[in-house]
């Protein structure tokens, strides 16, 4: 097994390049030899985390990088709706609510109900939706502004979010499961997700099961620490006790 930190550090490293070399990751843990980093690099591959390429070159797995938004729009989109429309109903009067980037986050706004409802969000698509909906009270946090996948993150964001507390806060995910928790191929997301959780009264996770058991860069937190709302029966959740809504 490898050291989280170190693990963590690896993946970061990959995460700012198409492919790194042995070397250029042995630069980055001078008191490691090289065999040991090849030997956290089987395992990452093992793990399915990266692939390891000839001539001695390492990359992210393709389920670690993030979809654009636009694109998933069209995704599972009668799932999306579903989904949504359970989550929207977990909304009561008066509540101060989280909302996550994401697209299914993004479908359940419209179906609110709920009066005096107060929305924060980092959720960028949002905003251009706020007028189609029945919530007047819409705030966003600062910080940087990821086009690709319509979100707002970073330290700015990480400080305004740690000095708000939400009665329930709603995420997105891009994979989920027992053993491979609520993840993200984004760190600086799966940071807003964990401080959301610390903050909120309740947390609901978002996702269709073609997410299930998927793996991507960063595990925010595990499936027993929120509701997941799904589209499908999970067995294995039943067996587990684990908490999630389908219908």
């Amino acid at each position: 097994m490898i050291p989280y930190v170190r693990q963590k550090r690896i993946l970061e490293e990959l995460e700012k390049n198409d492919v790194l070399f042995i070397e250029n990751i042995v630069d980055v843990f001078p008191k490691y030899s090289e065999s040991t980093i090849r030997r956290d690099l089987k395992v990452l591959e093992e793990e399915n985390y990266v692939t390891l390429l000839r001539g001695g070159g390492v990359k992210l797995k393709g389920a670690s990088h993030e979809v654009p938004a636009n694109e998933k729009l069209h995704l599972n989109k009668d799932a999306k709706e579903y989904i949504a429309k359970i989550a929207a109903t977990t909304v009561q009067d008066n509540d101060v609510i989280y909302i996550d980037s994401g697209t299914t986050t993004l479908a359940m706004v419209k179906y609110i109900v709920a009066k005096n409802v107060k929305v924060i969000t980092t959720n960028t698509h949002l905003l251009m939706e706020q007028r189609n909906t029945n919530i007047t009270s819409f705030y966003t946090l600062s910080g940087v502004v990821n086009y690709t996948i319509g979100s707002i993150s970073g330290s700015s964001t990480d400080k305004d979010m740690s000095n708000l507390f939400f009665d329930k806060s709603y995420l997105g995910s891009t994979g989920f499961g027992i053993n491979v928790g609520i993840n993200t191929p984004d760190i600086k997301e799966a940071t807003k997700k964990i401080i959301a959780l610390r903050n909120s009264s309740q947390t609901y996770v978002l996702a269709d099961v073609t997410k299930y058991n998927k793996k991507a860069l960063s595990k925010a937190f595990d499936v027993k620490d929120c509701i997941l709302i799904t589209d499908q029966k999970i067995p294995e959740f039943d067996k587990e006790n684990i908490k999630y809504m389908y219908s």
